[in-house]
């Protein structure tokens, strides 16, 4: 099942949700520095990353509604597609749960509960990445239909099930 929702030939979703994933759990690294250090710059840039994390994961569940809501109805991938989106929703919580016990706290130091709802969103950001991750690569959601290893370029305007030979596959730019 193709994505609906891509730029140059690739969906958006899977480009977009690496950003929140790697924000919101170096967010935790920065909580475990500043728990062994004391040093406040850690909490600093824990409670950053938590912010663009969050922004990250709206902006991210946007395209993730959408390729869902292209999924037919009744199939496996539409119930394992609603869990990995309430979960995500349910992470994107738990980490405002956590900015917000740090706002109103000089140098954004993070409380215990701040740190253990930073530690549960994590632990279920790997649930629901590997919900993601069973999506595509086990339900080929999001993979354009007729995919293969030889399928020419997105940017050739061909469909993934042509065949390329090095003789006609579309010019690359150097290094691709």
């Amino acid at each position: 099942m193709e994505s609906k929702v891509k730029i140059m030939g690739h969906p958006i979703h899977p480009m977009l949700i690496v950003f929140p994933l790697g924000l919101l759990a170096a967010s935790l690294g920065f909580d475990i520095g500043y728990l062994k250090t004391g040093n406040s710059e850690f909490a600093i840039v824990s409670y950053w990353t938590i912010s663009a994390g969050i922004l990250g994961g709206l902006i991210s569940a946007v395209f993730g509604v959408a390729d869902w809501w292209a999924i037919p109805s009744n199939t496996r991938a539409k119930a394992i597609g609603l869990w990995h989106g309430i979960g995500n929703v349910i992470v994107v919580l738990l980490f405002v749960g956590s900015w917000i016990l740090r706002y109103s706290v000089p140098g954004y130091v993070p409380q215990n509960s701040a740190v253990a709802l930073s530690c549960i969103g994590v632990g279920l950001a790997l649930i629901t990445g590997w919900l993601g991750g069973e999506l595509v690569g086990r339900l080929g959601v999001g993979v354009d239909e007729g995919a293969h290893l030889n399928a020419p370029n997105s940017l050739s305007n061909q469909p993934a099930s042509s065949q390329i030979t090095r003789n006609s596959e579309t010019p690359r730019p150097h290094g691709v």
